[in-house]
């Protein structure tokens, strides 16, 4: 059949799901690939589309308790490394988190897949609370150090399966908004943290600092066990071969009736989408298809190196692209070492602290603008400017500290300006680089390796944040300016490879991402999946069920 051809009027199609025998009426609905471009929308875009779609933003909301605990969890840290001694401690302890988050962020790509998104978070919930109890409980640093080895590995898996559960339940006028979220939760996770362990040094016993770990336990058992009752998403119950229940879920989700045409579209874009990506599987690993266990374990890792193939090996570069340049414009270095910082620019103890406080509510008030903005003018022009304004605060900052940082007290005005610039970079930070990168990973990669994709985006995030770590304390104490002239350099960095190489996601399903990369190329592509969503929309093709 001709790919751009299309089926209008009323098509029957007879399923059978778990409740019988039912069936639906579809009218109007395109066999082209391309026809989700003209998709009736649920609701309002962005920011608006929120009070419409209550009940998938609420499923959202609650997902992003797992981004909050990994934003107070780096919080924590932050007043306890101002208090603590010798430089190299104080950097195993912070790097323990990154390292630990690194191996949670890698192995929770193939559990998602295996027991699912939601599932998978509470085993990540179960692991941060080990880790959170230990850190409570520690006798010693060594103690410590393993808990906050444990938790980060709790923490890597949250903040993987937490943006791609949202990306996968979320309509595509809306997931920008909704993926917003995740990072107004991990700043959110930020703030509460800073000013708790602000208020607990005050504390004149060892709770001074076991009460602020304690405290992070509570939400974490929230989230596993409110968890469980939020549907399973409705794409991985499709690769795993569940289409009813696919089905059942989209419709909880959407609050629609099963037979609506908006719904009954995106569930056969879904069904076709993963059929598409099981055939491609099959034609590049023709050996490895039946269930024996052997096949299963080369499968799966043959499947990683599927994310460095044609088909998707741009999207992994975007994915990993983003979510490095998200580290390397300076945002954790300020996080985690901000008093030194201001202690640089000429500011006292206390006022190191209160400002590293509201330095962090700064980032709050620009990530909620992008609630707003994500979805009304895009990923890619937000990484754009964000790029373009934190290069102009670097840039300004390490002019003044080169000129007057060896006397601050006699140009006090200087310094200020300097605190107002570095106010302003996490302001733009918080409103651009900040939510932009947990949204694009979550949202490029194609069903069957998106799991993986997220996986090594969120990596790539560990990685560049534990290189961070070790990084900035030389770069601040022995260069001074250098520090920011050296996150200039990436802001610039970063807007060269977000020209070049990002494309806009904004309004487009998971489904179009094949045509935002121009992944699906020539007439036999086309063809394929054209055939493959006539089959389904006519009742005539099967689904699949992986390897369990």
């Amino acid at each position: 059949m001709d790919s751009k051809s299309e089926v209008k009027g009323a098509i029957d199609v007879a399923q059978t799901g778990s409740n019988g025998v039912f069936h639906q009426e579809v009218t109007g609905l395109h066999t082209n690939h391309k026809a989700s471009e003209t998709r009736e929308p649920y609701g309002p875009a962005g920011f608006r589309g929120i009070f419409t779609s209550y009940y998938v933003a609420l499923c959202a909301a609650f997902v992003t308790m797992g981004g909050l605990l990994f934003g107070y969890d780096q919080g924590v840290v932050s007043v306890i490394l101002t208090a603590s001694g010798a430089g190299f401690w104080k950097g195993l302890m912070t790097a323990m988190l990154e390292l630990g988050a690194l191996i949670g962020a890698l192995n929770q790509g193939w559990l998602a897949d295996k027991i699912s998104r939601k599932y998978s978070i509470v085993v990540a919930v179960i692991i941060f609370t080990i880790g959170s109890v230990l850190q409570t409980a520690a006798m010693d640093y060594a103690m410590l150090t393993v808990g906050r080895l444990i938790g980060g590995i709790g923490i890597g898996m949250l903040s993987m399966v937490a943006p791609l559960y949202i990306s996968e339940v979320s309509p595509p006028e809306m997931r920008g908004a909704l993926l917003v979220l995740e990072e107004f939760a991990i700043v959110l996770g930020i703030v509460i943290a800073f000013w708790t362990t602000y208020g607990t040094q005050y504390i004149l016993s060892e709770w001074s600092w076991r009460l602020p770990f304690l405290i992070q336990i509570f939400p974490g058992l929230v989230l596993g066990v409110g968890i469980v009752f939020l549907p399973f998403s409705p794409r991985w119950l499709s690769y795993r071969g569940r289409d009813q229940e696919a089905l059942q879920s989209l419709a909880k989700l959407r609050q629609l009736l099963t037979t609506d045409t908006r719904v009954q579209q995106e569930w056969f874009e879904i069904r076709a989408e993963v059929a598409f990506k099981k055939e491609i599987s099959q034609e590049r690993h023709p050996g490895l298809q039946d269930r024996s266990k052997r096949s299963r374990i080369k499968l799966e890792i043959v499947s990683w190196t599927d994310c460095f193939k044609k088909g998707c090996w741009r999207r992994t570069i975007v994915g990993c692209g983003v979510t490095f340049f998200q580290q390397f414009v300076g945002i954790n270095a300020l996080i985690y070492y901000s008093p030194s910082l201001f202690k640089l620019l000429g500011q006292g103890y206390s006022m190191q602290l209160i400002l590293s406080g509201v330095l962090n509510v700064t980032q709050l008030v620009g990530v909620a603008t992008s609630l707003w903005t994500m979805d009304r003018f895009g990923r890619r022009p937000l990484l754009l400017w964000g790029a373009a304004l934190m290069f102009t605060s670097h840039l300004i900052i390490a002019v003044l500290v080169g000129l007057f940082g060896d006397n601050w007290p006699n140009y006090r005005t200087e310094g200020w300006v300097s605190v107002a610039f570095l106010f302003f970079y996490m302001l733009s930070f918080g409103a651009t680089w900040g939510p932009a990168p947990w949204a694009i990973p979550s949202e490029i990669f194609p069903s069957s390796l998106r799991a993986k994709g997220v996986a090594l985006s969120t990596c790539s995030t560990w990685l560049n944040n534990f290189l961070i770590g070790l990084i900035t304390p030389p770069l601040v104490q022995n260069t001074g300016y250098g520090a920011y002239t050296f996150f200039a350099v990436f802001c610039l960095l970063a807007f060269v490879f977000t020209f070049f190489l990002v494309p806009e996601t904004n309004g487009r399903s998971l489904e179009q991402m094949d045509a935002v990369f121009k992944d699906v190329r020539g007439e036999v592509d086309e063809a394929r999946m054209a055939r493959i969503e006539q089959e389904i929309m006519q009742g005539k093709r099967g689904t699949f069920t992986p390897a369990p």
